[in-house]
């Protein structure tokens, strides 16, 4: 078998050589997390690889052609490429695509020509490439390969030969790159890189494709490291994005993203591009990046929350919301509690609640933009994500969500959290609020001072039901032409209220569906039917908190916490913009009180 000469390749060949490569790397992400230290010592960069292989490998299938197969697993490696590392690969995988030519089959001489051509994409994508890392033992792989391309004709000896030059150029990363010099450990995306030659090596010696069928159904799960160093995170958010169609060109890209943070990487091309980067401001970056490109995917890891997670966790019970969850920073901060955002859509541009785009900027496009804004809810495997790195930290999770009669969120949680607490053995319960905006606020704050006073966890759930009973929202809508819009008026009784001038209050009734709780002819009538109707309900009851919101109406939540005191003789525990995904319908100028009684 080792005597039969490989004198070129085709598509079949190069799809299935990357099966054998990325699940070398699927296998050994754990190992390759473990000796994480650059950029940021997060332990994130086999994880990261990993998700890089596994998009490729659901989203691409075995073709004749290598040209075919070579765009494939470009295009798939570059929609799912996932961290710092995933980046710089799928730009590799990149410009392997953009530097061959349209054969079918593809010889020694031409692979090496097209990976050398490749090696400038890789150091145009990153602003500060660095050596020592993967980008040098790309770069002295691909000199080998082309040393031997016009005097062997025989891709696999050529490949296994390559594995000495692979492991010198990674045993000197240690000595390299200044940072893994303390650690004593190589650069772990170079390590990645070569398990992934390693890999298909084993493959070409082999040529045995049903065990690659039988590894690639073994290794489904990305493995979430429990390791993470103790330094000081500069930069809080992982932030990644596609953006299609760039109106300005790829290096001026990197000079904006350049200004708002490190790490930057860009993978692809003016028509398709991928970004990395880490910042402290993402929804600022994003409102600028909406005008130069369209958005169409987001993704934003929140650092410093993982880090606490893994070595500065509070409690050992997480408590998990989703963004309609409206508390201050202040507070979500100090409990540690886990968000995870709604996904905002304004016509092909893709947000973050919360994350990409903060309330004050959605009102203003409110205002601005031609198309009204939609939703869409949380799928069921970014639950699944977030509930596996929570349950590797913490001995059980409560996650507590937006009333299930105005999203699908619930039920995908739900759903991630049956399988997740079975495979990890914890427990993970997951509640319907039915309530939204501060009122889930206020449930999800008496979650969180629970397990800060140490309740069990059977304890928590118990006393959060009765909480839900007590805890009750009244929107004053200033304009109903944003519920026109959004679809929760109709247009025949929209105009009709318009006419008439009518400003109706809206609540929730015990079943989590939106309540018409009165009419009248001002937004200062509709305030003082709810300060009346508090009042009246609050009687013989203990207000145990409150929450004041607002829709881009910060004076008129002044004189609602004026008016407010007066009426419960407390202070409101936070005075925050209302939620995007529920300002949306009550629009501009909306006005809110939340408030939970003593149980």
């Amino acid at each position: 078998m080792n005597k039969i000469t490989i004198p070129f390749i085709n598509g079949k060949f190069l799809y299935y050589a990357f099966i054998a490569g990325g699940n070398q790397i699927l296998k050994n992400q754990a190992a390759i997390n473990k000796i994480n230290f650059f950029p940021v010592n997060d332990k994130d960069t086999g994880t990261n690889l990993a998700s890089t292989i596994r998009s490729v490998i659901d989203n691409t299938t075995p073709h004749k052609s290598y040209k075919k197969t070579v765009n494939n697993i470009a295009d798939a490696a570059l929609l799912g490429a996932r961290g710092n590392s995933g980046v710089i690969f799928a730009q590799f995988l990149h410009g392997l695509s953009r530097e061959t030519q349209n054969h079918s089959v593809i010889t020694l001489f031409e692979f090496a020509g097209s990976v050398k051509r490749s090696i400038p994409y890789i150091y145009e994508a990153i602003a500060n490439p660095v050596e020592g890392t993967m980008l040098t033992v790309i770069k002295e792989w691909s000199q080998f390969l082309t040393s031997k391309k016009d005097s062997v004709h025989d891709f696999k000896k050529v490949i296994i030969d390559s594995l000495a030059v692979l492991e010198k150029s990674l045993a000197e990363t240690v000595f390299t790159l200044k940072v893994v010099n303390k650690s004593g450990f190589v650069d772990a995306g170079a390590k990645g890189f070569v398990l992934f030659i390693k890999g298909i090596i084993d493959f070409v010696k082999d040529t045995n494709i049903r065990h690659l069928a039988v590894e690639s159904q073994q290794n489904l799960t990305l493995i979430h490291s429990d390791d993470m160093n103790n330094e000081p995170i500069l930069h809080r958010f992982c932030t990644e994005a596609i953006i299609k169609q760039l109106t300005i060109s790829k290096l001026e890209l990197q000079k904006i993203l350049c200004k708002s943070g490190d790490s930057v990487v860009i993978a692809g091309s003016q028509s398709i591009c991928r970004m990395h980067l880490h910042t402290n401001y993402p929804a600022k970056l994003f409102h600028e990046l909406k005008d130069i490109g369209t958005i169409s995917y987001q993704k934003v890891d929140d650092m410093l929350r993982q880090q606490q997670a893994i070595i500065h966790r509070k409690w050992n019970i997480a408590i998990l919301t989703d963004s309609t969850c409206d508390l201050s920073k202040d507070l979500l901060d100090h409990y540690q509690i886990h968000m995870v955002p709604i996904n905002l859509n304004f016509g092909q541009n893709h947000f973050l609640d919360k994350v990409t785009i903060q309330p004050n900027q959605f009102y203003d496009m409110l205002e601005s933009e031609s198309e009204f804004p939609k939703t869409s809810q949380i799928n069921e495997q970014i639950f699944t994500n977030v509930y596996s790195h929570l349950a590797t930290h913490y001995d059980a999770v409560i996650a507590l969500h937006l009333t299930s009669q105005f999203s699908g969120t619930f039920s995908n949680s739900k759903k991630a959290a049956a399988r997740v607490s079975y495979e990890f053995n914890k427990p993970i319960h997951v509640i319907d609020t039915k309530n939204l905006s501060g009122a889930l606020g206020l449930i999800v704050l008496k979650a969180a001072q629970y397990v800060e006073s140490a309740k069990s966890f059977e304890s928590i759930i118990k006393s959060i039901t009765k909480d839900i009973e007590n805890t009750k929202i009244f929107v004053s809508v200033k304009d109903l032409k944003y519920m026109i819009k959004g679809g929760r008026v109709s247009k025949p009784k929209g105009f009709i209220a318009n006419m008439f001038g009518l400003n109706p209050v809206i609540s929730m009734d015990k079943y989590g569906k939106s309540l018409l709780f009165g009419k009248t002819f001002s937004q200062k009538a509709s305030l003082n039917k709810i300060y009346k109707h508090i009042k009246k309900i609050s009687k013989g009851k203990k207000i145990w908190n409150y929450i004041i919101l607002h829709a881009h109406n910060p004076d008129g939540a002044v004189n609602v916490e004026t008016e407010m005191f007066k009426t419960t003789g407390i202070k409101a525990i936070s005075v925050v913009d209302i939620s995007p995904v529920i300002g949306m319908h009550a629009g501009n100028g909306s006005l809110a009180i939340a408030l939970m009684y003593n149980s």
